[in-house]
This record gives structure tokens, C-alpha cells and sequence, in this order.
């Protein structure tokens, strides 16, 4: 018994600095001017994320924050940063712009959508949970998907990487073209 109470103190502390971890890295990417200190920081809170998605026994989700968003799709946006140069957050030298006010907005919304969901959790009106069998979230299940049901969305999604690291490809020569002018 006292084993398992143990056990339960370990599970929330790791859960307590992993989602301290997770906010800590999130403001820090919105409050580094510097480009590639924020991206820096993106990579601590997908990390951190990858935690929590353990503690949540979603190893395969944990698995894949880590080697696809925090390894490849943080070394393009890396690789962009870096190859834009200072002229990465030449957008927001302007001032707030209608994304800054959407982005306020998003950000409201969301905070709204947790107090619910925490109200709601705390009145015992989310205590049920739908029933999962043993194969849920396994690696060979989510492949099956991929491949088969969702092929089409799989395959769009490589295309848009795809797409997006050309068009920082082409911002980048762009940019390098005005300033040798």
C-alpha cells in the first residue's frame, strides 16, 4: 500500500513539473523576440507534451511528438529561421495587426473552453469514460488507419510540408535578392 501512494506522489510530481514545464516553454516562446530562442523553446514544450502523453499511457503519441514535431518539423522551422535571417519577424514590426486580435480572441476562447471543462469535471458530469478495448492507440492500428481510411489526409498533409518548406525556400532567396539590391 504505501508502495503504490509512492507510486501516485512519483506520477504527480512528474505531472506537475512536466505541465510547469509545458506553460513555462509556451510563454517563453511568445516572449522571445529572437526567432530561434522561441523555436528553442517550442521544442521544451513539445517535450514536455511528450511527458504528459506518457503519463496518459499514449506512448505511440509520445513517440511521434517527439521524432516528428520536435525533430523534423522543428528543424525545418529551424532551418528557416536561420535561413531568413533577421528578417523572420520583419511581419510584426509593424505593430498589432488582425491576426494579433484573432490570436487574443483564440487564446480567450480556449481559456473559456478549460474553465467549463474544469467545472464540469469537478461536478462529476465528465466521470464516465467511453469504453476502449486493448488495441486502442497501438502503433498497428493507427498505421491501419493511416493506409487505409485515412490515406488521402495523410498524403495532403506531406504535400502541405512539402509545400512549406519550398515556400521558406523561396522567402529566403527572396529576402537575399532585396537586400544584395
Amino acid at each position: 500500500m504505501i508502495l503504490a501512494d509512492a507510486g501516485n506522489i512519483l506520477v504527480w510530481i512528474v505531472w506537475v513539473v512536466a505541465a510547469f514545464a509545458c506553460l513555462g516553454s509556451g510563454i517563453a516562446v511568445i516572449s522571445f523576440s529572437n526567432p530561434f530562442y522561441s523555436a528553442l523553446s517550442l521544442i521544451g514544450n513539445l517535450a514536455s507534451l511528450a511527458v504528459l502523453y506518457l503519463l496518459l499511457a499514449a506512448e505511440f503519441v509520445a513517440a511521434a511528438q517527439v521524432l516528428v514535431y520536435a525533430g523534423a518539423v522543428m528543424v525545418m522551422f529551424l532551418f528557416v529561421i536561420a535561413y531568413l535571417g533577421g528578417h523572420a519577424d520583419a511581419p510584426w514590426a509593424g505593430g498589432p495587426s488582425w491576426q494579433a486580435l484573432w490570436a487574443v480572441a483564440a487564446s480567450a476562447a480556449l481559456l473559456v473552453e478549460v474553465i467549463v471543462v474544469i467545472g464540469l469535471k469537478t461536478g462529476g458530469r465528465l466521470s464516465h469514460s467511453p469504453p476502449t478495448d486493448f488495441s486502442f492507440g497501438s502503433p498497428a492500428t493507427i498505421g491501419r488507419l493511416f493506409l487505409t481510411d485515412h490515406l488521402l489526409a495523410f498524403e495532403i498533409t506531406s504535400i502541405v510540408l512539402l509545400i512549406a518548406a519550398v515556400g521558406g525556400v523561396i522567402l529566403g532567396s527572396h529576402s537575399r535578392e532585396t537586400a544584395a539590391e
